[in-house]
C-alpha cells in the first residue's frame, strides 16, 4: 500500500525548489521509512529527491526502494550520477541489481565508476547464482596478526567509514590468507593491554564458507553456530569476503519460497507471483499439473481392472475417496517432514533405514487412530444394506485400509525424497507429485485386495 502522507507536501517542495526542506526530509527518518513516503511518487520525481542529499545517504534510500523502481531509476537517470550512487551501495547489494539491468546501460555505467568499484562489480557477478560468492560481500574489517591492539584499533578506525559491519575482526597475513578471528567485544576489552598483539588474542579455530558453496549450505552452517557473520575463503584459504546474517536471512527467506513452491509440484518463481508472466506461471505450474494428470491415470487403470468387483459390491465405492485421500495424506506429511529435514542437514540420505523404520511405527499408530473412525463410519454408512447385513466382516475393510495404506504412504512419502536425492534430483520438486500419484494407486489397490479378501470367507 502506497503510503500519501507527504506525498503533496513532497511534489510542492519540488515544484518550488526548496532546497533546505527537501534536504531535511533526506535525512530526518531512517533511509527505510524515507523510502516508503516517496513510493507515491513517479521515478523523476523520486530522483529528483534524491540529488538533494549526500551520495551515500541517497545509496542508503534507494536500498529500499522496490526491485523495480531501482532497475527504472538506472535505466532512465543520468548515468553519472546513478554510476556515482551506485559506486556507494554494499558491493553484493549492487552486484543483485545490476544483474537485471540491461547489459549496455552496465557497461556505460561501470565505465563511469572508479576502478576499484568496477574490479569489484565484475569479480562478484562471475560467481555463479547460488553460491556464497554471489552473496558475500567484500567490505569487511582486516587486521595483520602483527598488530598490536593500539594500532589495530586506529586502523580499524581508519576502515570503519567503508565497512559494512565489524561484528568480526579478521586477521590475515600478507598474502590474505585467513589466519584467525577477534570479536569487536575482544578487541575493546583488550584495550587495558595495548601493547598485546592481535596474534595472541585471535581465535584460530574459527569456520569459513568456501567461495563456490552453497548458499543454502552457508545458511543452515551460520543459523547452527549462531554466527553473525561467515567468512568466504577460496581454495588456498584467502578470505575473499564474507557473508552477514542480513544476507542469510534474504538466503533463507529465497530458500523457504522455493522450497514450498516445489513442494507443491511448481518450478519455483523466478520474479514475484503478481510480476510473473501468465504464460510463465501456467507453464512452471503446467507441466507438473500433466504429469500428475498421466499418474492419475494408472489411478484410473486400477479402477477399472477391478470394475468387475465394484459392480458386484457397488457400496465399496463409498469409501474410495476416503482411502485414497488418506494415503496421498500421509504420503505428503512425510515427504514434507524429510524434505525439510533433508533440508536443515537433520537427515541424510544414509538414514533411509532409520527413517523407514520411523515412518512403518508412525504410520501403524496412525492409520490405528484413523481406522476407529472408519470402523464408524463404514458401520453407520453400511448397516442398513442387505449385503452387508450378509457379510458382518464387510465393517472391517475399511479400518483395516486405513491402516495399510496410512502406512504405506508414510514409508512411501520418507523414501521417494531420499531416492530422488541419491540420484541427483531435486527432492523438494520431485518428490510430492510421485507421493501422491503411488499413494493413490496404492490406496486402490489395497483397498480392492482387503475387500476380496474379506468378502470371500463367506464365499
Amino acid at each position: 500500500m502506497v503510503n500519501t502522507l507527504y506525498l503533496p507536501e513532497l511534489r510542492e517542495m519540488l515544484a518550488e525548489n526548496n532546497v533546505a526542506e527537501l534536504k531535511e526530509f533526506c535525512t530526518a527518518l531512517h533511509p527505510a521509512r524515507t523510502a516508503e513516503f516517496m513510493e507515491g511518487l513517479n521515478v523523476a520525481e523520486a530522483w529528483a529527491v534524491l540529488q538533494h542529499t549526500t551520495p551515500q545517504v541517497r545509496a542508503e534510500i534507494f536500498h529500499y526502494f522496490e526491485h523495480e523502481r531501482q532497475i527504472e531509476i538506472i535505466e532512465t537517470q543520468d548515468r553519472a550520477a546513478v554510476a556515482a550512487m551506485i559506486a556507494e551501495t554494499a558491493p553484493d547489494d549492487r552486484v543483485d541489481t545490476l544483474g537485471d539491468v540491461k547489459p549496455e546501460i552496465v557497461a556505460e555505467l561501470l565505465a563511469l565508476m572508479p576502478a576499484a568499484e568496477r574490479r569489484d562489480i565484475q569479480r562478484l557477478s562471475a560467481y555463479p547464482e547460488g553460491t556464497a560468492g554471489a552473496v558475500m560481500t567484500t567490505e569487511f574489517a582486516r587486521l595483520s596478526q602483527t598488530l598490536t591492539v593500539r594500532d589495530a584499533l586506529a586502523e580499524i578506525g581508519r576502515q570503519a567509514e567503508n565497512l559494512e559491519t565489524v561484528y568480526y575482526i579478521y586477521v590475515v597475513d600478507e598474502h590474505e590468507h585467513l589466519r584467525g578471528v577477534v570479536s569487536a567485544r575482544q578487541l575493546i576489552s583488550a584495550m587495558r593491554k595495548p601493547d598485546t598483539q592481535i596474534g595472541q588474542l585471535m581465535d584460530t579455530e574459527l569456520v569459513a564458507c568456501h567461495v563456490l558453496e552453497d548458499q543454502e549450505d552457508v545458511a543452515n552452517k551460520v543459523a547452527h553456530l549462531d554466527l553473525l557473520a561467515i567468512p568466504v575463503v577460496d581454495a588456498e584459504r584467502r578470505i575473499v569476503g564474507i557473508i552477514t546474517h542480513d544476507d542469510v536471512i534474504d538466503v533463507v527467506r529465497e530458500e523457504a519460497t522455493e522450497d514450498a513452491q516445489r513442494i507443491a509440484g511448481v518450478t519455483p518463481l523466478e520474479d514475484s507471483y503478481l510480476k510473473t508472466r501468465l504464460f510463465t506461471l501456467s507453464w512452471k505450474r503446467g507441466m507438473w499439473l500433466t504429469i500428475l494428470f498421466f499418474t492419475a491415470l494408472f489411478t484410473a487403470s486400477a479402477l477399472r481392472y477391478y470394475e468387475g468387483r465394484l459392480a458386484q459390491w457397488p457400496w465399496l465405492i463409498i469409501f474410495i475417496p476416503l482411502v485414497m485421500s488418506s494415503g496421498g495424506n500421509s504420503g505428503n506429511q512425510s515427504a514434507t517432514l524429510i524434505i525439510t529435514a533433508m533440508t536443515t542437514g537433520d537427515v541424510t540420505v544414509r538414514d533411509w533405514m532409520n527413517v523407514v523404520w520411523r515412518e512403518l511405527r508412525v504410520g501403524l499408530m496412525l492409520g490405528g487412530f484413523l481406522a476407529v473412525f472408519g470402523l464408524a463410519v463404514s458401520w453407520l454408512l453400511t448397516s442398513d444394506m442387505p449385503e452387508v447385513r450378509l457379510r458382518p466382516q464387510s465393517v472391517l475393510i475399511v479400518p483395516l485400509t486405513l491402516v495399510l495404506v496410512v502406512t504405506c504412504g508414510a514409508v512411501a512419502g520418507s523414501l521417494l525424497p531420499m531416492l530422488f536425492k541419491r540420484l541427483g534430483l531435486d527432492p523438494a520438486l520431485m518428490s510430492n507429485p510421485f507421493v501422491a500419484g503411488l499413494s493413490d494407486i496404492l490406496a486402490i489397490v489395497i483397498y480392492m485386495n482387503v475387500a476380496l479378501a474379506l468378502l470371500s470367507l463367506s464365499g
